[in-house]
């Protein structure tokens, strides 16, 4: 088997923090979510090889990707943005035989075993969801059959989400579905890979629906917050080596080299190695590596590498090598 990551995306919801960091290699509960992808992948028999279709920051992605797994890889940059039609038809060439595809902004929590017994042409994974409309949704026939996927529907056709996960055993038919696609018109600038799903059962293919036990979008900073929270409690928490005068309220994961004292930390805080903090009291909030954060009163908040965050209290979102002071009597530095 063949697994095709796309992660060519520039990340624009989750700015400034993408500007230097691409979006897969953003932390969640101290992990990359990239990182939680390539570990369920490490678990599957049979994967031959990884082809990663890049863009932003591509460098830093090959360099993670290398370190992270000895799977045999491929890159390839897609130089377009011209939608996950145009990303995986990048792959042909090193395609030649069953393939895996994971959209890397959400972690999953899934069955990817059935893969090995599965005879359909293909399984789709999907989650029920109460806001459909906001989701390319996937309808089925009694036998749990994909039929059609519709865009973001106004009726509650389904609720069935799709995740971003496929697995595709006649890929000779996706492919042949892909360059259909790739001729009929886009959709703003873009190529629907679920078009090409749908050319697939139009040809008569077998495309199984899967749901999921657990899915976790870490496309935006509301959405990546709720993710880190909820891997905190799935089990993934660390409590801090060494504290003083200081209180800890799991869940929390805290990385080595971090200092804590006079504060309040958690739930659901993440902090990177290497970062202070004191006087503070955090809650639903990721801090990255080497921050210095004081006097503060931080929730729902993200903040990134090597910054300084004095005497701010509410909700913040600071890039790397950022600093916000706020003195005693009210001024901003």
């Amino acid at each position: 088997m063949k697994v095709i990551i796309p992660l060519a995306g520039k990340g624009t919801r989750l700015r400034p923090h993408t500007y230097v960091t691409p979006k897969p290699m953003l932390r969640v509960a101290g992990k990359p979510v990239m990182q939680y992808v390539l570990d369920d992948v490490k678990k599957l028999p049979n994967v031959e090889q990884i082809i990663y279709i890049t863009g932003h920051l591509k460098e830093k992605v090959e360099e993670f990707a290398r370190t992270s797994t000895d799977i045999p890889s491929a890159f390839i940059e897609q130089k377009v943005q011209d939608g996950t039609a145009g990303a995986v038809a990048l792959a042909r060439d090193y395609v030649d035989q069953p393939v895996l595809i994971i959209f890397v902004d959400t972690i999953f929590d899934a069955d990817l075993s059935i893969i090995e017994s599965s005879d359909a042409d293909g399984i789709i994974w999907t989650k029920e969801v109460e806001d459909y409309q906001r989701f390319g949704v996937v309808v089925t026939d009694e036998s749990g059959f994909m039929t059609k996927i519709v865009e973001k529907p106004t009726t509650p056709i389904s609720k069935r989400a799709n995740i971003g996960l496929y697995y595709i055993r006649n890929w000779q038919l996706l492919y042949e579905g892909i360059a259909h696609v790739l001729t009929q018109p886009p959709h703003n600038g873009e190529w629907y890979l679920t078009d090409a799903f749908q050319y697939m059962i139009d040809h008569g293919a077998k495309i199984r629906v899967v749901d999921v036990a657990g899915w976790y979008d870490a496309g935006k900073i509301d959405t990546l917050l709720a993710t880190n929270r909820a891997m905190l409690e799935r089990g993934r928490a660390r409590s801090p080596q060494s504290v003083e005068n200081s209180t800890i309220v799991d869940p929390v994961y805290v990385e080595t080299g971090v200092t804590i004292r006079n504060s309040i930390v958690g739930p659901n805080v993440s902090i990177g190695e290497g970062t202070t903090v004191d006087g503070s009291t955090l809650s639903d909030t990721i801090i990255e590596t080497y921050a210095n954060i004081k006097r503060s009163t931080l929730t729902n908040s993200l903040v990134g590498h090597h910054t300084v965050v004095d005497g701010v209290s509410g909700e913040i979102t600071i890039g790397d090598h950022s600093e916000v002071r706020v003195s005693p009597r009210g001024g901003h530095n």
